[in-house]
This record gives C-alpha cells, sequence and structure tokens, in this order.
C-alpha cells in the first residue's frame, strides 16, 4: 500500500507575496513584515520585519514599542495567525468585562 499523498496548505498565501502582513504566534509575540516566501507547513519568511513588544508587567498586552529584525524565517506550527496589514485595525475584545 502506497501512501504518495502530497501535503498541501490550507492557505493560499500567493496573494500577500511582497505585500505585508502582521502574524501573530503562540506565546503572544507579533510581527509585521513583507511576506517573501512561504512552504507547505506554512514556514515563512519575513524581510524589513518588526516586533511589535510586549508590557513587561502584563505579557499579554502589546506597547507601541517595536524593534526591527530584518529578514527572518517564521517556523509554520508557531503561527496562529496570518493577516494583512492593510485594513487591519485592532479593536477592544468583546468577552472581557469592562469595570
Amino acid at each position: 500500500m502506497s501512501h504518495d499523498k502530497k501535503k498541501q496548505t490550507i492557505l493560499d498565501l500567493s496573494k500577500y507575496m511582497d505585500k505585508n502582513i502582521h502574524v501573530k504566534f503562540q506565546g503572544g509575540r507579533e510581527a509585521s513584515g513583507v511576506l517573501k516566501g512561504y512552504d507547505q507547513l506554512l514556514n515563512i519568511v519575513l524581510d524589513e520585519s518588526i516586533e511589535y513588544m510586549r508590557d513587561p508587567d502584563d505579557a499579554q498586552k502589546l506597547t507601541n514599542d517595536t524593534r526591527a529584525i530584518g529578514l527572518t524565517v517564521c517556523r509554520g506550527t508557531s503561527i496562529l495567525c496570518i493577516c494583512p496589514s492593510d485594513g487591519m485595525e485592532e479593536i477592544p475584545n468583546p468577552f472581557i468585562v469592562q469595570d
């Protein structure tokens, strides 16, 4: 019995090639950059990458500080969310009860 199934990617990232994307990772880190490449396991290559720094007192909260990290290879298994940077805006979490 032969298992010649090729791994296929769930997402088609080709429409985001050479465009700015925003990526969220397991553990709370976030970065953005220009998508330069990807594979079927969703490992991605970002150029001109910027990491968004977290608040040292609250690891789930991002600050306005950023860090330029340049060319980056991101492992697909650690990626939670990929979205285009154009048209993205942060909204308040509707599931958190405001005091």
